[in-house]
């Protein structure tokens, strides 16, 4: 029996979006709900505590980079993921099936698995299904990925068909592999093409996954082929599962997978950008680095207001880009962070209280 179990609560029959929890050995997570990125056991900039602060549940880290650096090994030794970087909440890892492209010229793959050389070092580390939920499982996640292969966009429908047959093949390796209470979610792969979707869908949803992912998505295709991709197998998969859209973070992107469906995201994009000067606000991400804040005496966007960054003046942290002082990526990071985890609360009010309209013209220039 998984240890992590999904409980639906409420459907909104307008969009379909949906009200659910996420239970895991490390708590109850309130969907749908955002991961905010910490690959190497960090999100960047920020501690647990700050996440604990603005309310975050679940963090999403990598098995790749964490079995390079410091190593599986070392992380058990500490007693697992949680304890080494002191988070109470529950984890999610992606299983390094995204390396897998973003690595592709660092990288072997074959129908057994994957072979890489290191980006830190140029050493060899072979990945294959039962490696990853090997790592994983030393890791002590609540959510653990299965290996896929993630194809890239663009690619021929061949690549993407070849893609999807090795994560098919790999698909129940990923959970002979899994001990007993390890949660393995599945992911639906396809590309941009609908009908390989649904090939995937029913056969990835057919297995005892406890959760689903739809992956593949957000890795350079236009908004244009991304929104049929969600809104075509979101409902596809499994009513009483967990949905997950990987590596989705653009706030309308996220309203509409909602809409679609969809209980879980992640993505790099509000720590990503906030080390790159830009702030969301419901106005729409703006350049903190801009002139017409260097006298300010107030906040990006009065509707974008939140208590761990209140304090300071857009025309402060402009200076703090300027000045090229750490404080303002951390800075910029907690409000984009509070943003997200502001959004998903309301969104989760919007789905329960049937304001879903408002909530989505609330959000409509974000």
């Amino acid at each position: 029996m998984a240890s992590v179990r999904f409980e639906l609560l409420a459907v909104c029959p307008k969009t379909g979006a949906r009200r659910g929890r996420l239970h895991t050995p490390h708590g109850t997570v309130e969907t749908p709900a955002f991961m905010p990125v910490g690959t190497q056991a960090t999100v960047k900039t920020v501690g647990s505590e700050d996440l604990e602060a603005l309310g975050y549940e679940l963090i999403l880290s990598n098995t790749y980079h964490l079995a390079l650096r410091p190593g599986a090994e070392r992380i058990e030794r500490f007693g697992g993921l949680h304890r080494f970087m002191s988070w109470k909440g529950s984890i999610l890892t992606d299983s390094g099936g995204y390396q897998v492209m973003s690595l592709s010229h660092r990288r072997k793959l074959t129908d057994e698995g994957v072979q890489f050389q290191s980006h830190l070092d140029g050493s060899a580390m072979h990945l294959s299904p039962e490696r990853a939920i090997g790592i994983q499982r030393s890791l002590g996640v609540d959510v653990s990925m299965a290996l896929d292969v993630c194809p890239p966009y663009p690619c021929t429908r061949d690549e993407a068909v070849e893609a999807m047959r090795r994560t098919h093949l790999w698909a129940r390796r990923n959970l002979e592999a899994a001990a007993e209470g390890q949660a393995v979610f599945g992911i639906v792969q396809g590309g941009i093409h609908l009908d390989l979707r649904s090939e995937s869908a029913e056969f990835i949803g057919s297995l005892p996954f406890a959760g689903l992912a739809i992956g593949g998505v957000s890795v350079g295709e236009p908004t244009e082929l991304q929104y049929p991709v969600v809104a075509h197998t979101a409902p596809l998969l499994p009513v009483e599962k967990a949905r997950y859209l990987m590596g989705v973070g653009h706030p309308r992107d996220i309203v509409h997978a909602v809409a679609c469906g969809v209980d879980l995201f992640d993505c790099v994009l509000p720590t990503r950008m906030a080390r790159h000067h830009c702030l969301y606000t419901l106005q729409g991400r703006v350049n903190g680095m801009a002139q017409k804040w260097e006298d300010h005496d107030g906040p990006f966007d009065e509707g974008s207001v939140f208590p761990a960054t209140e304090r300071y003046s857009a025309a402060y942290i402009r200076h703090l880009f300027k000045a090229k002082e750490a404080l303002g990526a951390r800075l910029a990071t907690l409000h984009n962070l509070a943003f997200y985890a502001r959004m998903m609360q309301e969104i989760r009010s919007a789905i329960v209280e049937g304001t879903w309209h408002e909530l989505d013209q609330r959000y409509a220039h974000a």
